[in-house]
């Protein structure tokens, strides 16, 4: 299997914490440059995004489908929970990060420019943040973990969401909405030591600071011009 990935992603990043949770080793992680930033990654998935697992059988987008793919492909190893309000648990709060957090904060990374921001943009959707934040306040539990006493796909959702309130927002002049909090603040201070959570926030660090000191932009631009010059 092959997993299409890239560090700063946080829908790939939380796919990845489950493979390192899980302890699959027969996937293979790549990310055509060149393909993906020229918009010919729609070639291998019509959606154009990442991640994407490629298996025998052909290509899985969007990272809760691979997630909910993998839990079935190892079942043994399945992280949704033991009982059933468990595992509803667990999609909630994968819903919340998901929906109210990383897709918000997604579409308002075209506003990091200060001299080109829409103010009633990043209010609309940074209001949704706010109440994403609000609802985990509400759902997550009082130990080491977002849901019950162990890892589970709902840690691996909200970790790379959580890094992005962090790392993002202050950057969109919003307060990172994570403090203030009183269940949100206290669960972020303590995944950070778990080892697949600390793993994955290594991985998008290192992604941010590429595309802050421009290595990243630099290393797409060889790809592109390198993939043109074998056409």
């Amino acid at each position: 299997m092959k997993l299409y990935t890239g560090n700063l992603s946080p829908y790939s990043a939380k796919v990845r914490m489950q493979i390192y949770a899980m302890g699959i080793t027969d996937i293979e992680f790549d990310l055509p440059i060149a393909e993906f930033f020229s918009g010919n990654f729609v070639k291998k998935s019509p959606i154009g995004r990442i991640p994407v697992l490629v298996v025998d059988e052909g290509v899985i987008p969007e990272s809760e489908v691979i997630a909910e793919y993998l839990d079935e492909l190892y079942p043994e190893k399945s992280m949704v929970g033991t009982t059933l309000k468990e595992r509803a648990d667990v999609r909630v709060i994968s819903r919340i990060a998901d929906v109210y957090l990383m897709n918000n904060i997604f579409m308002c990374l075209g506003q990091l420019m200060p001299d080109k921001r829409v103010e009633a943009v990043v209010d609309l959707l940074m209001g949704q943040v706010k109440r994403g934040i609000g609802a985990l306040e509400n759902h997550l539990g009082d130990g080491d973990f977002a849901v019950g006493n162990s890892l589970t796909r709902a840690d691996c959702t909200l970790v790379p969401a959580l890094f992005m309130c962090q790392g993002t927002l202050p950057r969109l002049g919003v307060d990172n909405p994570i403090i203030g909090t009183i269940k949100v603040a206290a669960y972020w201070e303590k995944i950070q030591k778990n080892e697949f959570a600390a793993k994955i926030i290594a991985e998008m660090e290192k992604g941010m600071q590429d595309r802050l000191d421009g290595t990243e932009a630099k290393r797409i631009e060889a790809a592109i011009e390198k993939a043109k010059q074998q056409a």
